[in-house]
């Protein structure tokens, strides 16, 4: 695995993802060199005067499907050696913490597929794709903002983009068990009479810890049961 993730991005809507990528924390880890990562926009890649990217779908049925050629072009001229191509559809395999910390440890390129209308010429699977990869069971306006999330997922775990090298352990999904996180406070202790749990004021690491971990099993069968079983 080389020094350097780098990401490339194909969309029709650069700017969706382009906006919250190149803010905060990501925008300092593309600034430092950390990440690499470039937005495209997919219609550079067509060859006909009105840069059109989608048809109609053989055998009828509602909206439009994009076409593969461009999508062929684009990966053609962007693959490296080492390239995985991933597809956002919400068809592929369900995206977790465990899923953006392989992808954050173990990738050197990817080339990011963002679908519309009513999906992708399945050519551009069966040819070009290695993974697909789905941010949950619904169903998005377009791939774009799904790339943004699943880029933001990763590249937040890579070493030296958060600024305590403890965040990415600490938090849910990532500490023991993958369970939910324990609630966080600051400032002031007292607001509105709702008061910081004293333990957490008390300065006793260990007793803190063990506080964190009650609670976080708690909120976890509260509001996440599945993660329990």
């Amino acid at each position: 695995m080389s020094d350097r993730l780098d990401i490339d991005v194909l969309t029709i809507f650069p700017e969706v993802v382009r906006a919250p990528l190149s803010e905060s924390i990501l925008g300092r880890a593309s600034e430092e060199g950390i990440v690499g990562i470039r937005i495209h926009d997919l219609r550079d890649w067509t060859t006909d005067k009105y840069r059109k990217v989608d048809d109609e779908p053989y055998g009828g049925g509602p909206g439009m499907v994009m076409k593969p050629d461009p999508f062929f072009s684009a990966v053609r001229d962007l693959r490296k050696e080492k390239t995985r191509v991933i597809l956002m559809t919400p068809q592929g395999r369900q995206f977790n913490q465990k899923m953006a910390r392989e992808f954050s440890v173990s990738s050197d390129h990817l080339i990011i597929l963002c679908g519309h209308y009513e999906g992708i010429d399945h050519r551009v699977v069966e040819g070009l794709v290695d993974q697909e990869v789905s941010i949950g069971d619904y169903v998005l306006t377009n791939g774009a903002l799904a790339a943004a999330v699943f880029i933001d997922s990763i590249v937040r775990l890579i070493p030296g983009v958060l600024g305590d090298e403890r965040s990415p352990i600490e938090e849910s999904f990532s500490i023991e068990d993958g369970i939910l996180e324990a609630p966080c406070y600051t400032r002031p202790a007292d607001f509105e009479g709702m008061k910081v749990p004293e333990v957490l004021l008390s300065g006793h690491h260990e007793k803190i810890k063990e506080w964190k971990r009650k609670i976080a099993v708690e909120r976890t069968l509260e509001n996440r049961p599945d993660l329990m079983q």
